[in-house]
């Protein structure tokens, strides 16, 4: 009976209860996320290549 009761329950909050956001917003909050994960995906790119690359000079120094 308890989980029947959790069922509807939370069935009515996300349908009454919860304030979504309007698609306007949900698109700019997306591509908010898109272009932040572009940036961090090639700073960490970046910094990859720049550590590979003085990595292989210190190993080609011995």
């Amino acid at each position: 009976m308890n989980v029947k009761n959790f069922v509807i329950e939370s069935i009515d909050e996300m349908r009454n209860k919860v304030t979504w956001p309007k698609y306007s917003t949900l698109q700019n909050s997306a591509v908010l996320v898109l272009v932040a994960s572009l940036i961090f995906a090639l700073v960490i790119g970046l910094i990859d290549l720049t550590f590979e690359n003085i990595m292989t000079w210190f190993y080609d120094l011995f």
